[in-house]
């Protein structure tokens, strides 16, 4: 009996492996080409050396003029990170549900302008890096730790966030985004490779569905798309 229960502990622990790298793998390519995992982006060089990144990409049929809102859009309390509403309550209950709606108030995006991703009392958000309106937005953060943990354990973490859309095909969008971020120490780079590898591949699929869903659902029902507004760059 004992031998039995060995042979099946080690089938368990097998599988759960197996399991785990499976949705690691997931975490890293969901929906992205090979091509597109090797391809340089902008925003490369605002983490240049990272531990992890990970690609994802979507087809959208729709121009890419009607995806960009969208994306300028995005932000705690501002218009979200279209995910489902289960999935923002498992694991962001305070999130607000994601706007189904373009917000002309939202669509003046700058280089320098700070996107939050949190109550402003966490301070964590993302900083714009470069915004190249319909083709490419590249966010920043090295906030996204709790106070605690960067104060007092020392935890680091400096990532960036690529979003490009490609025209291809007949009038349709390809949408990619990539991650990069460099951790420490050891302890969180490991937990993050583990935990929130796995974790992005859930929420990376919903966004991208939910992206495609609103530009795709916007550009049928025949609603005119804001005029995108820019800025000068902060000097």
């Amino acid at each position: 009996m004992s031998g039995s229960l060995r042979r099946a502990g080690r089938v368990a622990a097998t599988l759960a492996v197996a399991f785990e790298l499976a949705l690691i793998r997931l975490g890293r390519t969901y929906g992205s080409t090979p091509a597109e995992r090797a391809a340089a982006l902008a925003g490369d060089e605002v983490v240049p050396h990272p531990q992890v990144v990970t690609d994802h990409a979507i087809t959208i049929d729709t121009p890419r003029e009607d995806v960009w809102p969208w994306l300028v859009q995005m932000g705690w309390h501002r218009g979200g990170w279209y995910t489902t509403r289960w999935v923002d309550r498992m694991f962001f209950p305070a999130n607000a549900a994601s706007a189904t709606t373009i917000l002309p108030e939202l669509q003046d995006l700058a280089v320098g302008d700070f996107v939050p991703d949190g109550a402003p009392e966490t301070e964590c958000g993302f900083v714009v890096e470069r915004l190249e309106p319909h083709r490419a937005l590249v966010l920043h953060s090295t906030s996204h730790l709790p106070r605690a943990w960067r104060d007092r354990r020392g935890a680091a973490l400096d990532w960036s966030w690529t979003f490009v859309l490609r025209p291809v095909g007949s009038g349709a969008t390809r949408f990619h985004f990539r991650s990069r971020w460099s951790t420490a120490p050891w302890w969180f780079t490991l937990g993050g490779r583990l935990a929130i590898v796995p974790a992005d591949f859930l929420m990376s699929r919903d966004m991208l569905r939910g992206v495609r869903q609103r530009a795709e659902a916007s550009s049928r029902t025949g609603r005119r798309r804001p005029a995108v507004t820019t800025r000068a760059m902060p000097r």
